[in-house]
């Protein structure tokens, strides 16, 4: 056969396979198809084909299965061996003498937790251990509510918010904290804790950037971990470095994508008592461009005329922050936390902050109580004057009449923080486990003179730093908490017996 005999035959074979295929339904569309696509688009013909023989050689391909076991077999003996020989590691660390001789010798209250408690061994003390600032514990008003409540509602809602947990007190408590700080919205969480460290993570993700006061409490640092953020730190309460950090990050983000960033403070330190100049970190919030969170669990319910907070007392507008996050369980005896701001800021959190989305909703007793707290605030400021006078008068026993001690709390924080003086532990070279033993003394001796204190005890720093880039450590402490509930007599006599305490302990260790 010649070339002119093989081309007659294949144009032939051709022809017949066009009248075949222009035999099937809808032939002359996929040709037009075909046509025009190559003519429009040549490239997307291309990679049609592409997909078309790579889903044929798919479908035509042997079938594998999923289910092969490939795991190494081990005999039952073997297995035994392995379980034998695993030994969990332990969720917490164990105790160390120090600990195990300070839980054997811990007080016990039975009854009440009032300004006067009741011990277990039977003796009555002055308590200067608990929260109980405003002797809200004793309030029978509260406690009537409470009862009513409870008849009504049960213990609680027994599922999350977003659900079926959400009650009327929920909306209620809702409304009267934003109308009590001025905000246009709020959100309510279960535990108080979690309130910050839910907050955090909802808003600041991966590759954001948080910079925050190196003594910032345990629960702000969890929330930072949570939400796997770069952080930056910056020394405490220092408004230079602070400025410095920022300046620093706008420059060195100013030629990388765009991402979120954040100032984290507190409005009363928990860790060091102390107050922020909210002042100053709103200015510096504006001059470049971060957001700022104000945990203010400490000083929500103390400062201000009306117990509004940090905001209230320096006379910073309160939608100057974005975020502000308090507690219920602290100054105002409820239990609970609440983050404060725009309508847009408190929606987002319903879905997505954990706290809240997971957790059963606050016990309808707490926020009745909390939404009573508040009104007594707002309508009794003599609450508030008579514990700032009681802080006055134990200012001016311990503080300036003490040798060993001085305070590191703000004039207006009703919970004392009491640190050896640096020329103390230089001069005697105390290490921390040095300072804790000599300050658990002191509190043993002060406890039998009737009087309760305890000490600063707060976790530690470790989380997402190192020492080398925090450079700050907790000091150890005395933990004095004032409440309205004792007479100016009652707090003078207790803290001389403070002082006494402190003098004969380390006079007695030389």
């Amino acid at each position: 056969m010649d070339l002119q005999d093989a081309h007659g035959w294949l144009l032939e074979v051709l022809n017949g396979v066009s009248v075949q295929f222009h035999k099937v339904p809808g032939s002359s569309i996929l040709l037009r198809y075909i046509k025009s696509s190559y003519q429009n688009d040549p490239i997307r013909s291309a990679v049609e084909l592409f997909l078309f023989l790579f889903a044929v050689r798919y479908l035509l391909s042997p079938k594998y299965s999923t289910s092969k076991d490939r795991h190494v077999k081990l005999t039952e003996e073997e297995v035994d061996e392995i379980v034998d020989e695993w030994v969990p590691e332990p969720l917490v660390a164990p105790q160390t003498a120090f600990e195990e001789a300070e839980n054997e010798r811990r007080p016990v209250i039975v009854g009440p937790t009032g300004p006067k408690s009741k011990l277990s061994t039977g003796r009555l003390v002055t308590n200067v251990a608990s929260y109980n600032f405003y002797n809200l514990v004793g309030n029978e008003t509260l406690k009537e509510k409470a009862i009513q409540t409870l008849r009504t509602y049960g213990v609680g809602p027994c599922g999350p918010p977003g659900f079926y947990g959400t009650q009327d007190v929920h909306m209620k408590i809702e409304a009267d904290i934003a109308s009590h700080l001025g905000t246009s919205s709020c959100i309510v969480y279960a535990q108080a804790f979690s309130t910050i460290s839910s907050v955090i993570p909802a808003f600041s993700k991966r590759g954001d950037i948080i910079v925050a006061d190196k003594a910032v409490n345990f629960a702000i640092r969890k929330g930072m971990q949570i939400s796997r953020s770069s952080i930056r730190w910056y020394e405490h309460n220092n408004m230079e470095d602070l400025q410095k950090v920022l300046a620093s990050e706008v420059k060195e983000q100013a030629k990388k994508p765009l991402t979120r960033r954040f100032i984290v403070t507190e409005g009363l330190f928990e860790n060091v008592g102390d107050m922020v100049d909210l002042a100053k970190v709103v200015e510096l919030k504006h001059r470049y461009k971060f957001r700022l969170i104000l945990d203010e669990t400490w000083s929500f319910g103390v400062l201000g005329r009306t117990g509004a907070g940090a905001t209230e007392h320096q006379g910073v507008h309160v939608r100057e922050i974005d975020m502000l996050v308090g507690s219920l369980a602290g100054p105002i005896c409820a239990g609970g936390g609440f983050c404060a701001g725009s309508n847009e800021i408190v929606e987002h959190q319903r879905l997505s902050a954990s706290s809240y989305t997971f957790s059963a909703a606050l016990p309808a007793m707490l926020a009745t109580t909390a939404s009573e707290v508040l009104a007594m605030l707002e309508t009794n400021t003599e609450m508030l004057n008579q514990v700032r006078e009681n802080v006055k008068t134990m200012w001016a026993q311990l503080d300036p009449r003490s040798e060993w001690v001085h305070c590191t709390s703000a004039a207006e924080n009703p919970i004392m923080i009491l640190v050896l003086k640096p020329e103390v532990v230089a001069s005697r070279k105390l290490n921390v486990s040095d300072q804790e033993q000599l300050l658990q003394e002191m509190v043993e001796e002060a406890l039998a003179n009737s009087v309760m204190m305890t000490r600063l005890k707060s976790t530690p720093r470790g989380i997402n730093v190192t020492g080398k880039e925090v450079g700050w450590e907790l000091q150890p402490a005395l933990k004095v908490c004032i409440t309205s509930g004792l007479t100016r007599k009652e707090i003078e006599r207790t803290g001389t017996v403070i002082r006494h305490a402190i003098t004969k302990v380390m006079k007695a260790r030389r």
